[in-house]
């Protein structure tokens, strides 16, 4: 396992550029920005003739708890590659709560379908995922990319998109066509999202003067701050500028205004 995690951290550390000496501190690097576009107006496209109308369906078709149910199953199953991430990142609270929440509402929730964990007051779940672990690693953000049908991203997150396939114990002892369900469950779920923000992700889409600026900008701020807040303060204390020197006591710019519509 170790000699595993030493290649990948090679091949991860390797992968992700880092600005050249001349790049403006604060400015997002973003060295793919003609291709990024391109790839960004085939997003807008697909969300325009596909998914927006596919969301507005969906969550009119279900009602309101089944479309919630359906999403905390979905979630539930997310938990054992979160689990692994907390490993991963030495984050015994983190694997302690995830576990004992997927635990909980996988049995007396049904599968997940109730957030029982929740209501016995358990702290929130990580939502770790190997992005965030490359970055406890100390893996550089690399530059912005926009990636088919995923959105936003950087170079780590991208790659960590990629190890979480495997990551998930589940992936591996679920067979078919039981594994479907899951699937199933996590793309009505992206919908259910797709159609919950459907306002502020319209605006940013189709209302602002520059979409994938706009778009880069939240998603850049975003993630930043998620990742330097640390998800329970038990590895990071400040958020860190991969451009400058580190701030403290910063708040999300975008908490309770902006929800991240490529949530990693």
């Amino acid at each position: 396992m170790r000699a595993v995690s030493a290649v990948l951290l090679a091949l991860f550390v390797s992968a992700c550029a880092a600005p050249g000496p001349g790049h403006p501190s604060g400015e997002p690097f973003d060295p793919y920005e003609k291709s990024n576009r391109k790839v960004h107006e085939f997003n807008r496209g697909l969300d325009k003739t596909l998914i927006r109308p596919a969301s507005r369906g969906y969550s009119s078709f279900l009602p309101d708890d089944i479309e919630t149910m359906v999403g905390r199953f979905a979630f539930n199953l997310s938990l054992p590659g979160a689990i692994v991430n907390n490993i991963l990142q030495g984050n015994p609270r983190g694997v302690g709560n995830d576990t004992f929440r997927f635990l909980v509402n996988s049995t007396v929730g049904l599968g997940g379908f109730f957030d029982v964990a929740t209501d016995m007051g358990m702290a929130e779940p990580t939502e770790a995922d190997f992005g965030e672990t490359l970055y406890v690693w100390g893996v550089r953000e690399g530059a912005y990319v926009e990636l088919p049908v995923l959105g936003p991203a950087t170079e780590r997150s991208a790659w960590g998109k990629v190890v979480d396939v495997f990551t998930n114990p589940l992936s591996y002892v679920i067979d078919t066509p039981e594994s479907y369900y899951a699937t199933g469950a996590a793309v009505s779920a992206r919908l259910s999202d797709r159609g919950r923000f459907s306002d502020t992700i319209d605006s940013v889409l189709y209302e602002s003067a520059d979409s994938y600026a706009q778009s880069r900008s939240l998603y850049l701020q975003n993630r930043r701050f998620e990742l330097g807040k640390g998800r329970d303060g038990a590895y990071v204390e400040a958020y860190q500028d991969p451009y400058g020197a580190p701030e403290t006591g910063l708040e999300d710019p975008y908490d309770q205004v902006y929800e991240d519509p490529y949530d990693e």
